[in-house]
């Protein structure tokens, strides 16, 4: 892995692991989900993205954890620019879940391709 995407994955892990665990020490993200009318899917997706970014730290060591933790997280965000969309957020506020889309589907790419 290039030094470049090393440093990608572990942006993208350690940003996963921290808005993960925000679940448990703030309220922001339940109010978040709240207002997207997902907060039955809160505690999900808190897990989710601790799985996710754990499996990209473990993944840099285990290529089938990275794809299949690269792949999650891809569909995670697709998912959730999806739901900025429906429910009509701006540009600005949407950016963040297009951007980890892209980063995560990037290094999926990226792991697939160098099998």
């Amino acid at each position: 892995m290039s030094l470049i995407n090393l440093g990608l994955t572990w942006f993208s892990a350690l940003s996963f692991l921290f808005y993960g665990l925000s679940f448990y020490r703030s309220s922001h993200m339940k109010d978040e989900f709240k207002r997207y009318g997902l907060a039955k899917f809160t505690l999900l997706v808190s897990i989710l993205q601790i799985l996710g970014g754990i499996g990209l730290i473990a993944g840099i060591q285990i290529q089938p954890i990275f794809v299949i933790s690269s792949a999650g997280l891809s569909i995670l965000m697709l998912f959730g620019f999806a739901v900025r969309l429906k429910i009509k957020d701006g540009f600005w506020q949407s950016l963040p879940a297009l951007s980890y889309f892209i980063l995560n589907s990037y290094l999926f790419y990226v792991a697939i391709k160098s099998d």
